[in-house]
């Protein structure tokens, strides 16, 4: 790893910006791994959406931004693009574990109707 200083020419630079990258993305998939969690600890959909929070948030990472000297746009555009595409995935996720719910009631529920049908027989 060389600092910026120490990059004596374009690929030097080109180097340590492509390292940056794979670690920023690594930690995107870290980050993406507890939204995908996350689904279940939430009863609803719109806990998942989780309004408020989503803003909240963005006013954060622009604080953040501008604490490093970033440009608060240019983040806030990265994370409410990056933030709507989890809530995205994580509504699906938390939508198929509905199902999958009510799947399993239904299941459970079958199985009730047919040992009573089956008692109401004899």
């Amino acid at each position: 790893m060389k600092s910026p200083d120490q990059c004596s020419d374009i690929q030097d630079i080109r180097v340590e910006i492509d390292r940056l990258d794979r670690q920023i993305i690594g930690l995107l998939g870290e980050r993406f791994a507890y939204v995908k969690a996350a689904a279940q600890f939430k009863s609803s959909l719109a806990n998942v959406q989780a309004a408020d929070r989503f803003r909240a948030m963005l006013q954060v990472r622009r604080q953040w931004a501008e604490a490093v000297g970033l440009s608060a746009d240019a983040i806030e555009k990265m994370y409410r693009d990056l933030v709507t595409h989890f809530i995205q995935e994580e509504t699906a996720a938390w939508q198929q574990s509905q199902a999958q719910a009510g799947e399993g009631a239904t299941s459970i529920e079958l199985g009730e109707k047919q040992h009573h049908d089956e008692g109401n027989r004899t």
